[in-house]
């Protein structure tokens, strides 16, 4: 009866330390990056950072940008010259000093000309996306995400890219929905 008695204990506590270990489940360090020229993409930005529990970090221009300058209609423009020249870097006002810390990156930004302004390209050569998964996220007024991912895969192919998602005009459940097909 003893014997009885201590093996279920034994069983009991085994249970219990397995179920305890799998709610435990260490939950991956996230950041969300982001570039916003409007405000539409930095919505997103913080609805998945407040539905991931992520830290916030906005991908800023040295040089911000005016009016005049995304004036797409204007070919002499400073956001149409520079997506007319593959090789423009905009120089970013600061990197992510810890990077490192993170598991998962959002990178958020609105499309432009069919891909990724070349802000985003600056930002990905100026850190080391090593061991991390990557998962791009981007607000149109009429393209898909689509263009961009493929152009951004090409032409970074060592990232861990997953599969990235168009928000427009997004709402938290929108987030919750889309994240929750992600994990």
């Amino acid at each position: 009866m003893k014997k009885f008695f201590l093996l279920a204990i034994l069983s009991a506590l085994t249970l219990s330390v397995f179920a305890q270990a799998k709610n435990d489940k260490v939950q991956p360090k996230v950041l969300v990056t982001y570039f916003s020229a409007s405000g539409t993409t930095s919505s997103v930005a913080k609805l998945i950072a407040e539905v991931t529990g992520g830290k916030l970090f906005e991908i800023a221009p040295a040089q911000a940008y005016t009016s005049a300058d995304l004036n797409w209609r204007d070919k002499q423009s400073r956001s149409t010259l520079e997506m007319s020249d593959k090789s423009s870097r905009p120089a970013l006002k600061e990197k992510v000093a810890d990077l490192e810390e993170y598991d998962v990156i959002y990178i958020g930004f609105p499309i432009w000309w069919n891909t990724a302004p070349r802000l985003i390209n600056t930002f990905l050569e100026s850190h080391d996306f090593g061991n991390k998964k990557v998962v791009p996220f981007a607000t149109s007024g009429s393209s898909s995400i689509k263009g961009a991912c493929n152009d951004l895969k090409t032409a970074y192919p060592k990232i861990n890219w997953e599969e990235g998602k168009l928000l427009n005009n997004a709402k938290k459940r929108d987030v919750e929905k889309w994240l929750s097909k992600e994990e």
